[in-house]
């Protein structure tokens, strides 16, 4: 698997683990948020961005590459604003925690919450999106 994969799966499995407020739905497959059940929420999309590559050193072939992810949370009901800062607050304590995602590998050299942004939506409906980037090294031709 590569290592791209090895990172996003991480992500999903971190969020996952949230324990308040806890996220019924954590995915990387899309899905239609408006056919969601009331019992699926909150939920959370994590899809891969773009990434931008660069040669760190010629002769071994190492490189750095920065991988953005956009996580999107969704919530449900009442309140909007106070969960969708819940929610917020909880996703980057969690991404936080394990700034090196050492359960992925030892290639990562960093990883950040680059923006967050409230997406407008007709209430029962609250989305945010989460710019999460991921700066990791690896050798040409193995990712």
């Amino acid at each position: 698997m590569s290592l791209r994969n090895d990172i996003a799966n991480n992500i999903v499995e971190v969020l996952q683990d949230i324990a308040d407020p806890r996220p019924v739905l954590v995915t990387r497959e899309p899905f239609d948020v408006e056919k969601l059940a009331i019992t699926q929420f909150p939920a959370i999309l994590i899809q891969s961005g773009s990434e931008e590559r660069e040669t760190e050193t010629m002769g071994a072939g190492v490189r750095r590459g920065t991988i953005s992810f956009q996580i999107r949370g969704f919530q449900r009901g009442t309140e909007l604003d106070a969960k969708r800062n819940a929610l917020i607050e909880a996703i980057e304590e969690t991404l936080d925690s394990d700034r090196y995602r050492s359960k992925t590998s030892s290639q990562v050299q960093n990883s950040m919450i680059t923006s967050i942004e409230v997406v407008e939506r007709l209430a029962p409906l609250a989305e945010i999106l989460i710019e999460f980037e991921v700066v990791y090294y690896f050798q040409r031709g193995s990712a």
